[in-house]
């Protein structure tokens, strides 16, 4: 009776939402990409045209929150489908010789789920959830293709030695390769643009990972395919080709060089404006040319495209200038808070007749809520049998905006130790909680409300004890234990 009823289920389904073959499932995340960095969302300096028409295609969502405030805990949620306070990757976390603290072999991916429903399978770019033949690497938690970067790290330059193509190592012709971090060689003069050629390389590995993503598409285009393209832009090192800069160069920015003249951040850059505006026009073109190819395989009907971004703005100021960008607009922080300007990125997605084109939504949205979503929205045939903390998606995609959610729900061990719980129009928010000191409370709680102020300037918790003790209940109960990222006053 329970195969009938699943079987059933999925007929209703695959009838109501019109499609004959499930729909290949195409999830493009760029790397500490603003709210307002691309021209859809506000961006007036940096030239973005192909994801502006994905937004005029699609539909744009103004609150969605990515996994966590940096890369690998936020890649975890959407990977697996639990929000930080059941992930089990909560915060950045380097293992040697190369890669991150791997996820469980145990964990169930988005990957995995889309393999038992007959996709195949393919990540193009940074993994970041487990180092090389790990139980977190790519090929061992339900990727059939992986051509990119395993290590964050690594991917800090953009001119590497190698890169990694399933199991293998791939060289690149970067003799030598560019570091990722490294100040200007010593007795160089920082006015002259010649000092900084040190820092360019000749192959460009993001061009090579596109070439492959266009690859995989081509390869499995008769039948169901999941592409995750976790691009490393715009992450800094400030690293892009000559020909890409060029018109940003033309237009004459007070641009001053970044010298790493205090002895952090990545590698210098004569003119970082200019750079790092390329480097997010060249993730455009990106975009365009994976879009392109799905439009000349004749697969656009069938093909649901999702865009976001890991979390906000880094912090890095003399490397990215967020303020020259309005990167995050109004918002309050940068990657690595719980804040707005933090966590709150892009969201567009697309799939034509299925979404009205030119919609935009203000549904609350994590990125836990796509392996419940994109479950629906293929028709699969299998239950999910693992937690997942997600909201389904699909009648706000298909133009219903009138569910709400009951809370979105937010941790993160690093940068002080934090919470955060959005509740309707309320955002409640602890910070420094790993902070000591005597006029110190490490479990205040925060309140703004973001419909009037959404750069959470005004404090209300003492005008509103009450929304306050509903979100500390709700702290309460979503997070977990964890031994690997403790958050002591909590745990």
């Amino acid at each position: 009776m329970k195969i009938y009823l699943s079987f059933l289920s999925f007929l209703i389904l695959t009838c109501s939402i019109g499609f004959a073959r499930k729909p290949n499932i195409i999830f493009i995340l760029a790397d500490d990409l603003g709210y307002r960095e691309l021209g859809s969302y506000g961006q007036k300096k940096i030239k973005t045209p192909y994801l502006d028409i994905l937004a005029k295609e699609g539909m744009s969502f103004t609150r969605n929150y990515s996994g966590n405030a940096v890369c690998a805990p936020s890649r975890c949620v959407l990977m697996t489908g639990k929000h930080p306070g059941h992930a089990f990757i909560r915060n950045n976390g380097e293992l040697k010789p190369e890669g991150q603290r791997p996820i469980p072999l145990s964990e169930i991916t988005l990957a995995e789920i889309l393999k038992k429903e007959g996709y195949t399978t393919g990540v193009f770019g940074k993994w970041g959830l487990g180092g090389p033949g790990t139980e977190g690497d790519p090929m061992n938690q339900g990727f059939d293709r992986f051509f990119g970067y395993n290590c964050q790290r690594h991917a800090h330059s953009y001119y590497p030695d190698y890169l990694w193509s399933d199991r293998d190592r791939v060289r690149l012709e970067n003799h030598p390769p560019v570091p990722g971090h490294a100040s200007l060689p010593k007795g160089s003069d920082p006015e002259n643009p010649k000092s900084y050629e040190v820092f360019k390389g000749e192959d460009y590995a993001s061009d090579r990972i596109n070439e492959q993503a266009l690859e995989f598409i081509i390869n499995n285009k008769d039948k169901p395919f999941f592409l995750y393209y976790p691009t490393l832009i715009p992450h800094v090192a400030l690293h892009v080709p000559d020909e890409e800069l060029k018109p940003y160069l033309e237009l004459k920015w007070n641009d001053p060089p970044f010298t790493r003249s205090q002895g952090y951040g990545y590698t210098p850059h004569f003119t970082p404006r200019a750079a790092y505006a390329a480097m997010i026009t060249r993730m455009d073109r990106y975009v365009g040319r994976v879009i392109n190819l799905i439009k000349e395989t004749g697969l656009t009907e069938d093909t649901i495209v999702i865009f976001s971004s890991d979390n906000g703005t880094t912090h890095l100021k003399l490397e990215v200038d967020y303020d020259f960008f309005d990167s995050v607009g109004k918002l309050r922080g940068l990657k690595g808070s719980l804040y707005e300007g933090g966590i709150r990125v892009p969201l567009i997605v697309k799939w034509p007749g299925k979404i009205k084109a030119g919609s935009v939504s203000d549904q609350l949205t994590g990125f836990e809520d796509w392996i419940v979503t994109i479950h629906h929205l293929i028709g699969a045939e299998s239950p999910l049998t693992a937690q997942h903390d997600g909201y389904n998606l699909t009648p706000s995609l298909f133009g219903n905006s009138n569910r709400s959610r009951p809370f979105l729900y937010r941790e993160f061990s690093g940068y002080g130790g934090q919470q955060a719980v959005w509740l309707g129009k309320w955002k409640g928010i602890r910070q420094k909680m790993l902070r000591k000191g005597q006029n110190h409370d490490p479990l205040k709680i925060e309140l703004y409300d973001l419909i009037k102020d959404e750069s959470e300037t005004k404090d209300l918790s003492f005008v509103h004890p009450e929304i306050v003790l509903k979100i500390k209940d709700i702290m309460k109960k979503e997070h977990t234990k964890s031994l690997e990222f403790p958050i002591s006053v909590i745990d």
